[in-house]
């Protein structure tokens, strides 16, 4: 069974950053894109990123330019740099492969505020 635990969210003021990590266990990590993921409250979880196998990436408007994905695949783990942060993307953000998506995990909370 494949577990998915993210890691790296908190409180950070508006222009701030903060790297959330993803480690997967139980798969072959390697051979699949991943995928970012957030969803706030009172809304559906929307995507962020993905990375391909190969470090390809692809980005939501409302984070390109701010947001960096990369993977680790020797360490089973993906990445998001988040830079610029804004009140707006104040979310629960999650780390899957793109569909069929293995079981969610916890997710992690990021508070934009000041």
């Amino acid at each position: 069974q494949v577990q998915l635990v993210e890691s790296g969210g908190g409180l950070v003021q508006p222009g701030g950053s903060l790297r959330l990590s993803c480690a997967a266990s139980g798969s072959i990590f390697r051979l699949y894109t991943m995928g970012w993921y957030r969803q706030a409250p009172g809304k559906q979880r929307e995507w962020v990123a993905t990375i391909t196998s190969g470090g390809s990436t692809n980005y939501a408007e409302s984070v390109k330019g701010r947001f960096t994905v990369s993977r680790d695949n020797a360490k089973n783990t993906v990445y998001l740099q988040m830079n610029s942060l804004k009140p707006e993307d104040t979310a629960v953000y999650y780390c899957n492969k793109v569909s069929p998506y293995y079981p969610w995990g916890q997710g992690t909370q990021v508070t934009v505020s000041s």
